[in-house]
């Protein structure tokens, strides 16, 4: 390292933020549309927990994965949202150097874990369609705390992994970020040290983390649709294919929007395209999963409508 990087290295103390700057006169709207989205996203998580506390017929394995679902969604949108929401009034869109890091820890931390769990709730589906008559065997409560406790490790030490080897960067500016969030790949865009044990890393996650629990839960589907093609009854197949609709969408809308952000050539794009990719994976799907499972799932229409009555509210769930 030479006496200029170490003197670049101290003076980063915070990142400039560049996202949203393209349209300083949008700034109230973009406050507005993201201050509803988080609204939005934590009261309807916040009302499926409840729900799947509360009322003793989604007191099952689906719903137990669901509810962690929900709490993971609330902490993922939590990292990023409420800073973006605070830089909207900012003429200058700062985070300090810690924050950064903290940033990226919590938000590698919840995407790890979330694709891990949806591979989880993947599997609760092959066993209840495909392996009926072992289900409660196999989808035990000791298994069920099990595998949601093995997905947040697995988020856990991939994010502490990346977090650890991305503090050990020296960063010698500029000290701007193209973007309203911090992540791993752009401070290594940031870094006149050696990235390659860092690029090396992501590569090995990527596989791990990320494809894996898509492949998993892609062949999961295929037994799942081959098993459902079995059944002899129309009535039979639309009834078993209705208890894993909603989590099908859920899949395709999250790996979807991650592929997306994440494996897109990022050549020919502009910032905000950049921006309006991240927002569907960060901001939009986890407002979507409780809609999803809401509008989808007459179980859980039905523990809302109970619940929102039980408090005095009227309900607008149709059936």
């Amino acid at each position: 390292m030479t006496p200029l990087e170490m003197s670049n290295q101290t003076r980063i103390t915070e990142f400039i933020f560049l996202g949203f700057s393209n349209h300083p006169s949008l700034q109230g709207l973009f406050f507005l549309v993201f201050l509803a989205i988080y609204l939005t996203t934590l009261l309807g998580n916040t009302l499926l927990m409840v729900a799947t506390r509360v009322s003793p017929a989604l007191h099952t394995p689906m719903y137990y994965f669901l509810s962690n679902l929900s709490f993971l969604d609330i902490c993922y949108t939590s990292t990023t949202i409420p800073v973006t929401l605070v830089n909207f009034f900012r003429e200058k869109k700062t985070i300090s150097y810690e924050g950064c890091l903290s940033q990226i820890f919590f938000f590698v931390t919840c995407a790890g874990t979330e694709g891990v769990l949806l591979a989880t709730m993947a599997y609760d589906r092959y066993v209840a369609i495909c392996r009926p008559l072992q289900y409660h065997v196999l989808m035990s409560v000791k298994v069920c705390v099990s595998l949601v406790t093995g997905s947040w490790l697995c988020g856990l030490v991939n994010s502490v992994t990346h977090t650890a080897l991305t503090a050990m960067l020296t960063l010698c500016g500029p000290n701007q970020i193209s973007h309203f969030l911090c992540d791993i790949p752009l401070l290594l865009k940031l870094s006149c040290s050696d990235t390659s044990v860092n690029e090396s890393v992501l590569h090995v996650a990527s596989a791990t983390i990320g494809l894996s629990p898509c492949l998993f839960t892609a062949g999961s589907y295929m037994l799942i649709i081959s098993a459902i093609l079995r059944i002899p009854s129309a009535q039979g197949r639309r009834k078993a294919f209705s208890t894993c609709a909603s989590h099908l969408t859920v899949v395709v809308v999250f790996f979807g929007t991650a592929n997306f952000n994440y494996d897109r050539p990022r050549e020919g794009y502009s910032l905000d395209m950049d921006i309006l990719v991240s927002v569907l994976f960060c901001v939009v799907t986890p407002m979507l999963n409780p809609l999803i499972y809401s509008l989808r799932n007459k179980e859980v229409k039905s523990a809302l409508r109970t619940l929102t009555k039980k408090h005095g509210f009227s309900s607008d769930i149709n059936n």
